[in-house]
């Protein structure tokens, strides 16, 4: 399988925008030195601070997958776990 694309939509409950902002940018580090993480990008919408969005490429779902099991994101779903309004995971492969 091909290079898979991720794009992750978190919207914080208004009144935790501040505290999933932090829980997601201390994913950045440890993730990208994860062994199969190709990139992996965190935005914030311009016109809604509740929207963050995550741009990822990993070498394949496996490496996904993996990334999902490490201590690091483990630990962001236990501190954000009542500061998400939703969440959405598109799992994507590139056509061109």
């Amino acid at each position: 399988m091909s290079k898979l694309t991720i794009l992750a939509n978190v919207f914080a409950k208004n009144d935790m925008i501040e505290l999933v902002k932090t829980e997601l940018i201390k994913l950045i580090a440890a993730t990208r030195a994860e062994p199969d993480c190709i990139n992996y990008n965190l935005h914030q919408d311009n016109d809604n601070q509740t929207h963050f969005m995550l741009y990822e490429n990993w070498q394949n779902r496996e490496a996904l997958l993996a990334h999902m099991n490490t201590p690091h994101f483990k630990q962001y779903l236990v501190a954000t776990e009542d500061a998400v309004e939703s969440f959405t995971l598109n799992e994507m492969t590139s056509i061109n």
